[in-house]
């Protein structure tokens, strides 16, 4: 099914300029779920005493969930691709809720290295279909904008989800965050059963046009280009805490607020970008690899002057999340007559992006460079980016232009 195949309930060409409110609920769950992926860090050394097990054996449960997002969001796409969305969407939320519930009734380390596993690719398959529902929902016209919505639930349960579940099990034990994590998203279940409209497909579901779909080589690009920018704004945020210890000299008390402003400056990016993308989709992806760039290597610079750091963590913030509704805009258009299985490898893909960073960092740090060196390999790796966009953009151009070709 794609965006221009489907006959929806919520979208017409008259429409307001405002978004369906199905698309912030879908987001709203994405939240629920994803805040799951970010709590884990904040109560880590807690599971591990509560467990009698090693940080690194701990640290396990974070790599078994992203194992389950990076493979999990493909097969699932080919095996629910005949399901109405609403009934997916409600299928894996309600199994993602029933696997963090198994995990947390449990002290076998086996078992919940399991259940966040399957964890992983519950929300794997939500994310995929989420953001083709999104689009369903919307005009053409607003689909950039419609994704990038979704999206935002993630860049909230990373600024706020994680943080707020840590605190939560601060108070209750490390359990206490996923069961608000099992409740908010079983609230979700509900309401996505409840308010997101059914869709109808024009086509038939089609795996073989699905799987015709991934051999374009210009998906493959996009696909690099969403590796190598989520890696490349992640691996500053990944280590900002312990840079703005050791590098900047903040005191403790301060880090939580400046993260915050990343999560600030992603939700203006989020909205500056979905705009942006819906007509120039190229424009989005450059100014947001440029910006990851240019305050990437800042950080670097000025890493000891509290008050540009301030600046350019929100700066990061903005940057790298104005080119994350682009980015899915260019995959539900380049594979628009089948996006099931192309947005849920977008999904593996930012989540591989994801992972990356700590091996990444781990190789700098053990050859025996120091923090101050993370924000280059973030500029290092925005660099990479912007030659695979402007790539993408003439293959786009091409196709645009040759006998009997829709422009992408």
């Amino acid at each position: 099914m794609s965006a221009q195949t489907e006959t929806h309930e919520a979208a017409s060409p008259k429409a307001s300029n405002r978004l369906p409110f199905a698309v912030y609920l879908l987001a709203f769950s994405l939240f629920a779920m994803g805040s799951a992926e970010f709590l884990l860090a904040g109560v880590l050394p807690d599971v591990a005493d509560d467990l009698h097990i090693s940080l690194s054996s701990a640290g396990s449960l974070i790599s078994a969930f992203a194992i389950g997002v990076v493979i999990g969001g493909p097969p699932l796409a080919v095996l629910t691709l005949r399901w109405p969305r609403r009934t997916t969407l409600v299928v894996s939320q309600v199994l993602f809720a029933l696997f963090v519930a198994a995990g947390l009734v449990t002290d076998n380390l086996t078992v919940l290295i399991i259940t966040r596993f399957l964890c992983g690719l519950a929300y794997a398959g939500f994310w995929a279909v989420a953001a083709v529902t999104a689009i369903g929902l919307v005009t053409p016209d607003r689909t950039a904008r419609a994704s990038g919505v979704v999206v935002s639930g993630l860049s909230i349960a990373m600024v706020a989800g994680g943080p707020a579940g840590a605190l939560l099990s601060h108070f209750t034990g490390w359990r206490g965050g996923f069961w608000a994590v099992v409740a908010l998203t079983v609230l979700g279940a509900i309401s996505t059963a409840v308010v997101v409209p059914t869709t109808t497909a024009v086509q038939e579901p089609s795996v073989a046009r699905e799987l015709r779909t991934m051999r374009k080589p210009q998906l493959w690009v996009v696909y690099a280009a969403t590796l190598l920018s989520t890696a490349a704004y992640m691996i500053s945020y990944n280590y900002l805490a312990a840079f703005l210890k050791d590098i900047t000299g903040v005191g403790s008390v301060w880090v939580p607020a400046i993260l915050v402003l990343f999560g600030v400056g992603a939700f203006a990016g989020l909205s500056v970008g979905g705009r942006i993308a819906d007509g120039r989709p190229h424009h989005a992806l450059l100014i947001g690899a440029g910006g990851i760039l240019v305050t990437s290597a800042l950080l670097a610079v000025l890493g000891h002057h509290v008050v540009a750091v301030v600046i350019l963590v929100l700066l990061l913030g903005v940057a790298g999340f104005v080119l994350n509704p682009a980015i899915y805009g260019r995959v539900f258009t380049v594979a628009a007559d089948a996006p099931t299985l192309a947005g849920a490898t977008a999904v593996s893909m930012f989540q591989l992006g994801i992972s990356l960073v700590p091996v990444l960092a781990g190789v700098a740090m053990g050859a025996g460079a120091s923090l101050d060196v993370i924000p280059w390999l973030g500029a290092g790796l925005a660099v990479l980016t912007i030659p695979v966009v402007l790539i993408e953009r003439t293959m786009a151009r091409g196709r645009a232009w040759s006998p009997g070709a829709g422009e992408n």
